[in-house]
């Protein structure tokens, strides 16, 4: 595969009226910024694991499995010791062909046509590759579809990354790192230092010859709501880049180090929370919309967590590092036993809280958010299989949003939120409801819809998230590059290439939607844009991670042995 090229548009499809927003401000990034560091990073002297086409499903199920080899994708990460973790022996890079070195896997014809399509959508300013944008359909109007957004360049770079190709990866983490230092405003209100832009335009003025950077910090977006999630997935690749290249110098940077310490800043800031979640708004993350994700999303403290642990890896043991590692630790042991205790449902904690009492008012309450079982919605009862669970929505006082959310709990797995027996409860349960939760095209985003009355009060009648479309219910193939790394940490493999198979068999024939509708996945999103970059990245992600899961690697941690709780083993697990 060759090198990252610069064939594609340059600024991706860039209006000309666009070109005149020059009333907002700019931030431009000198050259000198980023050509300092270009050098080629260091190289790693690793012997490569056995691909995963070496290795029959049932031979890596059983060596995967928790309970049978914890170590198989050992990654040595003592996040609350805080430093870089250790690289040797674990990850060694490589070009992907998409071309089996055995006989178990056969290259699937669109496999090239993806690699194609990725490189067309990459954007360069001053001549250097820094991200990829949204989508490139060009049958309907932009909107912001030609940025590039931070949460949706992730898949992209991890392509990228595991053939081989890091440059790109790099040049898109040191500008949004002098991003985030630019004064971010909306109407009269200061944002704080630490936020990260949603995304960035690459501005071609053809008169003076020069380019410059627009950047969204949700003064743009719909609702004005700042990106929570940002800052979470720029930390995260951060150390995917690191672990991938064995270069850091990237991370050692006093930028870089300064840009994790206020984010860092910005979610540890005290306040009146009892909770060691985060606070958010709707709209916050993927879920950009109003969807009643307000309050502790899943999506978002799982992000945390894993953002809390990269940033524990990645911080320097110097003053501020260490201020800012302590801080990190204390965080970390808390949202641990929050989230496993307080969001995790199974068959067993579903009657307990059907069994509530209310009222309750001491330390030795059971219902400590004072949930009414009568708010248990009928679904629940149906969709709870006897061995499976999984992190509800969300958990604030008096609510608990039982819908499944496919990102939250992927990351959860990833992160080590979720230990050992979670994760395979997880993996049961999207075995037991694989109609529901991926039927025609993977994966469902939430489950279920919401329909009629609700839909009308806790979207605000919004024409988009209609009942089992977009994020409402609807089907997104970018979800499945975490659904395969999610099932091949956890041991169940056969599960996202089940998957994939779904996802091959429709995704170049639709010409790559953003997204599917209906409660299969049966139909082409009624307002899906075509060629959506993610929609391809995620595909290519989850075929490489397949054919050679050291990948897995990049974006996995390791359950650290002193957060592990003294918690009796989940109820979905016993035989």
């Amino acid at each position: 595969m060759a090198p990252v090229t610069n064939d594609g548009p340059s600024n991706g499809p860039v209006k000309a009226k666009e070109e005149e927003v020059t009333t907002q401000p700019l931030f431009e990034i000198d050259d000198s910024d980023l050509s300092r560091l270009l050098e080629k990073p260091r190289p790693l002297n690793i012997e490569r694991k056995r691909s995963f086409d070496e290795r029959s499903f049932s031979e890596m199920s059983i060596a995967m499995s928790p309970s049978r080899n914890s170590n198989f994708y050992k990654l040595n990460d003592n996040s609350s010791r805080g430093g870089f973790d250790n690289l040797d022996g674990v990850y060694s890079p490589g070009r992907w062909t998409g071309t089996p070195r055995s006989g178990y896997f056969e290259p699937h014809p669109i496999v090239g046509e993806a690699w194609e399509a990725l490189r067309r959508s990459l954007v360069n300013f001053r001549g250097q590759p820094v991200g990829t944008i949204a989508a490139l359909d060009n049958s309907s109007e932009d909107l912001n579809y030609d940025q590039v957004f931070i949460r949706d360049f992730v898949p992209s770079a991890l392509a990228f990354m595991m053939n081989g190709e890091s440059e790109i990866v790099k040049n898109f983490l040191l500008k949004t790192v002098f991003l985030q230092s630019r004064e971010k405003k909306v109407d009269k209100f200061k944002l704080g230092e630490g936020v990260m832009p949603a995304s960035f335009k690459v501005l071609h003025d053809p008169v003076r010859n020069t380019e410059t950077i627009l950047a969204d910090y949700g003064e743009s977006a719909i609702g004005r709501v700042a990106p929570v999630d940002s800052g979470f997935w720029w930390i995260i690749l951060l150390r995917a880049y690191t672990k991938s290249t064995g270069d850091t110098s990237l991370a050692e940077m006093p930028e870089i180090q300064r840009g994790i310490r206020l984010i860092m800043t910005l979610c540890l800031s005290e306040g009146f929370d009892t909770f060691p979640t985060l606070l958010c708004a709707d709209g916050c993350c993927m879920i950009d919309r109003r969807m009643g994700v307000y309050g502790y999303p899943i999506e978002i403290q799982a992000l945390f967590f894993m953002a809390l642990r990269c940033a524990s890896l990645l911080l320097k043991r110097d003053a501020e590092g260490n201020e800012c590692l302590d801080r990190i630790v204390k965080r970390l042991h808390a949202l641990s036993f929050h989230m496993r205790s307080y969001f995790w449902l199974d068959i067993k904690q579903l009657n307990d809280i059907y069994r509530y009492k209310t009222e309750e008012y001491s330390h030795t309450a059971v219902n400590k958010f004072n949930v009414m079982p009568d708010s248990l919605p009928d679904w629940v009862f149906d969709f709870m299989p006897t061995r499976g669970g999984y992190f509800i929505g969300n958990v604030s006082p008096a609510k608990m949003d039982f819908r499944w959310f496919c990102l939250g709990n992927c990351i959860a797995i990833l992160s080590s939120l979720a230990t050992p027996e979670q994760s395979s409860a997880i993996m049961d349960l999207i075995e037991s409801r694989w109609q529901e939760l991926v039927g025609e095209m993977p994966l469902k985003i939430c489950y279920p819809a919401m329909e009629s009355h609700e839909w009308r009060i806790v979207t605000g009648c919004d024409p988009k998230n209609t009942g089992w479309s977009y994020h409402n219910g609807g089907s997104w193939p970018v979800l499945i590059w975490l659904l395969t790394a999610a099932c091949i940490k956890a041991g169940r493999p056969q599960i996202a290439k089940r998957a994939i198979e779904l996802a091959e068999s429709r995704l170049l024939m639709d010409g790559w939607p953003e997204y599917y509708d209906g409660k299969l996945g049966r139909f082409i999103g009624k307002q899906a844009r075509k060629n959506q970059t993610w929609s391809i990245a995620g595909y290519l992600v989850a075929k490489m991670m397949l054919e050679d899961p050291s990948h897995l690697g990049m974006i996995s941690l390791e359950e650290d042995k002193q957060m592990k709780p003294q918690m009796k083993r989940s109820a979905s697990w016993a035989v």
